[in-house]
C-alpha cells in the first residue's frame, strides 16, 4: 500500500453491500495493523483500529463499510476515481484510515471503526453505542465536501403498513386493500402537516418506498424524514387512528441530531479547513447518519466531515476527484492537531 489513492482504490474493488462487509472488514483490519494500528473485529463485524499513545483523549473517528447493492466498477478515469462507495462512504473511510495513521504520535487514543449496515438499520453503529465507551470526541465519516462540515442530520422514522379485505369482485363498491393502502399513503401526508419538504432541515418530509399489493393485501413502506424535535409518537397516534382496519408498524425511529458551531470538534475541523485554504461552511443535511445513531446514547462533541459530492450517494455516476479527496485527508490530519491541542 503506497498511499491513500491505492488504498481508496483497493476497497472500492471490494464489493461491500450491506450484509457482505466480510471481505472489505478482513482487508481493512489487515491495513491498518500494517500502518501500525492494533486494529481486529467486534461481534457485530465492524473493524476497530486503534493508534496514538494512549494517555490522553480518545477521539473516534466512525464511518461504514457498506455501500447499496448497486455494482459499479472501481476504475480511474483521469482525476478521479469512480466505484461504488467512493463518495458515500470509503472516500470518507480511507481518509480517516489515512489521517490516524500519519499522527502515531497523537497524545491519547484515535480510534478509527468501519462500521456494518449503516445503509440499512446501522446495526454496527447502534452496537457500537451499546457496547463501547463514549470517545471525547467524534467524527463521523460522511461525503461533506472538502470545505464543509456538517453540524446535523434530519431524524428518520420507518412506517410500515399493512391491511387485508376480503376477496371480491372488482366491480363490488367495497374499498379492496389496494385502494385502502392508497388513501392511508394522503392521510399520512396530510397527518405530517401542511408543509412538507425533503430539502428543507426544519421540516417533515415522506418517501413512498415500496407498494406491495392486490385487492385482498397491500403493503407499504414509507421512509419519513423529520426535524429535531419532531414528535414520534404523537405521529404514530394519528396514523394508528387512520388506519382503516389496518396495522401500523414504526419499524424504526431516529432522531434527529444537531451541533452548534461551538462544538469543539466543529470548530477543529473549521479551523483544518482554513488552514488549507478552504472558507469553511457549517452545513445542515436532510438525510440520516450513524452520527444520529450514536448521539442519543454518547453526549460528546461531535461533527461529521468527509471529502466526496454527496449528491453522487448511490448514483451511477458515484465518483471522488483525487484532488478533493487527498484535501480531505490533509484536512482530517489537521482537525486531528487541533483537537490534540483543544481536548
Amino acid at each position: 500500500m503506497s498511499g491513500p489513492v491505492d488504498l481508496l482504490h483497493a476497497m472500492l474493488s471490494i464489493p461491500s453491500p450491506s450484509g457482505r462487509e466480510d471481505e472489505l472488514a478482513r482487508y481493512l483490519e489487515k491495513v491498518m495493523n500494517d500502518l501500525g494500528m492494533a486494529a481486529g473485529r467486534d461481534e457485530a463485524g465492524n473493524v476497530i483500529g486503534d493508534i496514538g499513545t494512549g494517555r490522553g483523549p480518545v477521539v473516534m473517528l466512525l464511518s461504514h463499510l457498506d455501500t447499496v447493492d448497486r455494482p459499479l466498477p472501481a476504475r480511474r478515469e483521469g482525476g478521479r476515481l469512480v466505484g461504488r462507495g467512493a463518495a458515500d462512504a470509503k472516500g470518507p473511510l480511507a481518509a480517516m484510515i489515512s489521517a490516524a495513521a500519519a499522527r502515531p504520535s497523537f497524545p491519547g487514543t484515535l480510534r478509527v471503526v468501519g462500521a456494518v449496515e449503516e445503509e440499512r438499520l446501522s446495526r454496527g453503529g447502534e452496537h457500537l453505542a451499546r457496547t463501547v465507551p463514549a470517545p471525547d470526541a467524534l467524527l463521523v465519516g460522511e461525503p461533506s465536501g472538502w470545505s464543509r462540515v456538517v453540524l446535523g442530520y434530519k431524524g428518520k422514522i420507518d412506517i410500515g403498513y399493512r391491511v387485508a379485505r376480503a376477496a371480491t369482485h372488482s366491480t363490488n363498491p367495497a374499498a379492496k386493500a389496494t385502494e385502502v393502502a392508497v388513501a392511508f399513503w394522503h392521510d399520512l401526508l396530510e397527518a405530517l402537516g401542511p408543509e412538507r419538504d425533503h430539502g428543507a432541515f426544519g421540516l417533515p418530509a415522506a418517501t413512498l418506498r415500496g407498494v406491495h399489493g392486490d385487492l385482498t393485501e397491500a403493503r407499504l413502506d414509507v421512509d419519513c424524514r423529520v426535524p429535531p424535535g419532531y414528535d414520534a409518537e404523537a405521529l404514530a397516534e394519528r396514523l394508528r387512528a387512520r388506519a382503516n382496519g389496518g396495522e401500523v408498524t414504526i419499524v424504526r425511529h431516529v432522531p434527529a441530531v444537531r451541533r452548534g458551531r461551538a462544538d469543539p470538534v466543529v470548530r477543529a475541523v473549521s479551523a483544518a479547513i482554513r488552514r488549507h485554504g478552504g472558507t469553511p461552511r457549517p452545513t445542515l443535511k436532510t438525510g440520516t447518519s450513524d452520527m444520529n445513531t450514536v448521539a442519543p446514547h454518547w453526549d460528546v462533541p461531535m461533527a461529521t466531515y468527509g471529502p466526496g459530492d454527496s449528491s453522487l450517494d448511490h448514483s451511477d455516476e458515484e465518483h471522488i476527484e483525487i484532488a478533493e479527496f487527498l484535501k480531505g485527508v490533509d484536512v482530517l490530519t489537521t482537525a486531528l492537531d487541533e483537537l490534540a491541542a483543544t481536548l
